[in-house]
């Protein structure tokens, strides 16, 4: 035992005899905040600053005050991206080498930062620092995600002392499916009226600061602000679209065009850049605007308007957070950094979408169900709470001018961002800088600013930008870099550029490289490769050894094999049985009991009444269970297409949903009451994908509606019986479902390795 100078009395108690069971608190007193903002899927042209015609004042102040960065670049997707700001390592050795949407059992991609790779937060709190999480943290395989965890790879377990937010890749910026609050989930029945989640998400973060503030007035602060905007669904308030209205009418060409333009007057790219034609080989190809016709521009137009808007809010928030700073005095002590984790986003493919969900089940599954009509007729409710849109990729091409391709791709498109750095207590240091730099140079340049030593772990390949922020002129040591998404490569070194663009089930193999010298031809027009067969050849052997060391393999050959794939201790979803007092059952876990299958739901009735008896699922795709003026009803948003069943007087015991699952992604539903056969329907949309995208709810539909039209008329009605409980009960595949296939598709793979 041993006792402090200046506490008598106050002993703790020993490891081996010599020191305290709790470690020193470091003090940082006087260094200085850092403040990391990253928005999502936002392009590099999509700030003022950077060429657009959106609005952005408070980051083109940001920027005026700092250095602009026009040669920055990211990975092509998120979760790799957010791994690699976090930790400084390569993202597939950080085992986040694709989204942490599946866990196919190798290493390079479990959804999951290695526990041997330290993060940014664990540093700064090791070093005195508080640290806050805000947004959308994606660095959690989703099959975790639920209450029973496991939690450790949750923002907490990685070093922050706080988090608000969501874990998933997106939410819904009106309802959002599931919040949470450090380690528990915020549990809210309806969102009030005028809800926004940038909104909610700065208040949160200003809130952190100020209370800080309030109780240690010298302690620094590490702040990640990872936005859900401006990624899907494209969600914004009214006020901030209808002042959007009609810039968009003239189409994706004039505004790709205006953008280019003014990046040139900027600076932000040298004179004499010219502006790739759009993009015309199938699969990525945008057509010309005045080819498209009146009610496609005028829906096109429309959706861009609210990713505007989006764009709006996103910067507004920024002045928020640095309002705040101002007031208390720390604006000048605060490191403040903005980027994207990747390009303009393409998954609203050709035509765009009002519903997500469905774009996501069309594009992988074959199965079509894209329907432009429905969408015409939604137009107006595009950007409110009953729509979950994605604008077409004529729009992502928009926003990532000059460059070509999009999110996930490894050419330029995919992942050159804009990158604004800000620290005016610490460095005289404004304009523009053109050095080639990567996503992990960031946290080597933050350690190097606050002289702080990080513990040992996986290898930080990043440099720090210290040099070039504090001159123009000064060169970077960021010389080469590996780039893969999907099976789509890329290799960097010394202005040189070799990419690829993989086509699924396609073979790899070196004819697929192309060849860029960066600094004659920064938006890759003219492919050298079949002039300089040894520098491919050299560069493809520089990636090839990258791909070893960072955990690359195996590529993705586009099999979907990852997505079926789960490590042995998933085992397969049994009966479960829910009860009233249950709080929403997460996404993931709920989707097990359902998707690709036949199940039955059996509602267990005390006492009758009217509301909900189960609900699954939100605007974007759904199905509930309700009593309503004396009727049982099952009704099915089959992506915002309703169906509904209705299955006569009220149950008095049991009402019991027996869903089919007969293949040719159909579901054949049943509905019995007291044991009875009520009402039945084939042939029904089956939902697949991400949706139903909220879990599932026990006598009352929280949220995003499954049925808007019930929800305006009885909000989240909860049940006013006694129900007992709700019981699930899983049923075999579909005879077409990827869970029967797994050796096919395997097979399918081994072809193209």
């Amino acid at each position: 035992m041993i006792e402090y100078e200046g506490f008598p009395g106050r002993v703790g108690r020993t490891f081996a005899g010599s020191e305290p069971w709790w470690p020193p608190r470091a003090s940082a007193a006087g260094k200085p905040n850092v403040v990391i903002v990253l928005a999502d899927d936002v392009g590099f042209s999509d700030l003022g600053c950077y060429g657009s015609e959106i609005p952005t004042p408070n980051l083109d102040a940001l920027a005026g005050r700092g250095v602009r960065w026009t040669n920055f670049h990211v990975t092509p997707m998120c979760s790799p991206t957010r791994a690699a700001l976090l930790t400084g390592v390569n993202p597939h050795l950080t085992g986040v080498g694709h989204v942490a949407n599946s866990d196919p059992g190798f290493p390079g991609y479990t959804g999951e930062i290695s526990r041997d790779a330290v993060t940014a937060a664990e540093i700064f709190r090791d070093a005195g620092w508080a640290t806050f999480a805000i947004g959308k943290w994606h660095l959690t395989k989703d099959s975790d995600m639920s209450d029973a965890g496991p939690r450790h790879a949750w923002p907490l377990q990685r070093g922050f002392d706080r988090f608000y937010g969501f874990l998933e890749a997106f939410t819904n910026f009106h309802h959002p499916h599931r919040l949470v609050e450090d380690n528990h989930t915020v549990e809210v029945d309806r969102y009030p009226d005028g809800y926004y989640l940038t909104d909610d998400l700065t208040d949160r973060a200003v809130r952190m600061i100020r209370q800080l503030r309030a109780s240690d007035p010298d302690r620094p602060f590490f702040l990640y602000f990872a936005h859900g905007a401006a990624h899907a669904p494209l969600q914004a308030k009214a006020e901030d679209i209808a002042a959007h209205r009609g810039v968009y009418d003239v189409g994706w060409d004039v505004i790709r065009e205006r953008r280019h333009r003014r990046q040139i007057e900027l600076g932000v790219l040298p004179a004499g850049t010219p502006l790739p034609p759009r993009d015309a080989v199938p699969g990525d190809d945008v057509p010309a605007w005045d080819c498209l016709g009146e009610d496609e521009r005028r829906l096109f137009a429309r959706y861009m308007e609210v990713y505007a808007a989006m764009i709006s809010g996103i910067d507004a928030s920024a002045g928020r957070l640095r309002d705040c700073l101002a007031g208390l005095g720390e604006l000048e002590n605060t490191i403040f950094v903005f980027t994207s984790d990747n390009g303009g986003s393409r998954e609203g493919e050709e035509r765009g979408t009002t519903q997500y969900f469905r774009t996501l089940l069309s594009k992988n599954s074959g199965h079509d169900r894209e329907d432009l009509a429905a969408d015409l007729a939604r137009i107006d409710l595009v950007g409110g709470p009953r729509t979950l849109p994605h604008y077409p990729r004529g729009w992502a091409a928009v926003s990532n001018t000059p460059f070509r391709l999009y999110k996930t791709n490894t050419h330029a498109g995919g992942h050159s961002v804009p990158f604004l750095f800000s620290w005016p207590a610490g460095l005289d240091a404004s304009g523009l800088r053109d050095q080639w730099a990567f996503v992990t140079d960031l946290l080597p340049t933050l350690l190097d600013l606050t002289g702080i030593e990080a513990a040992e772990g996986l290898p930080r390949t990043g440099v720090s930008l210290d040099g070039p922020l504090r001159e123009a002129a000064a060169a970077h040591g960021h010389t080469e870099q590996y780039f893969e998404l999907g099976g789509n490569r890329g290799f960097y070194r010394d202005g040189w550029e070799a990419v690829t663009r993989h086509r699924p089930l396609t073979p790899f193999g070196d004819h697929e490289w192309e060849l860029y010298d960066q600094r004659a031809d920064r938006v890759q027009l003219h492919d050298l490769a079949a002039d300089r067969p040894e520098l491919v050849t050299e560069l493809a052997a520089a990636w090839e050894g990258a791909a070893r060391e960072n955990l690359v393999y195996p590529l993705d050959e586009g099999s979907r094999l990852r997505y079926l794939l789960r490590p042995p201790w998933h085992a397969d979803a049994g009966p479960v049985r829910l009860t009233p007092d249950l709080h929403t059952l997460e996404r993931w876990r709920s989707l097990q009991l359902i998707q690709w299958r036949s199940f039955t739901i059996e509602a267990e009735i005390a006492e009758p009444g009217e509301g909900v008896l189960v609900a699954h699922g939100d605007q974007g795709g759904g199905y509930v269970l309700y009593v309503a003026d004396g009727e049982l009803v099952f009704a099915l948003n089959a992506y915002g297409v309703m169906h509904e069943l209705r299955a006569g007087a009220v149950p008095e015991r049991t009402a019991r949903v027996e869903v089919g699952a007969p293949g040719g992604w159909v579901w054949d539903v049943t509905v019995l009451a007291d044991g009875r056969e009520r009402a039945s329907a084939a042939g029904l949309p089956m939902l697949a994908a991400m949706a139903p995208f909220e879990g599932v709810d026990v006598g009352i539909d929280r949220r995003s509606p499954v049925s808007w039209d019930l929800y305006e008329a009885r909000g989240p009605f909860p049940f006013t019986g006694a129900l007992t409980a709700v019981t699930y009960t899983p049923g075999p595949f579909a005879p077409d479902a990827g869970q029967n296939f797994l050796e096919i598709v395997r097979e399918i793979g081994r072809r193209y390795e």
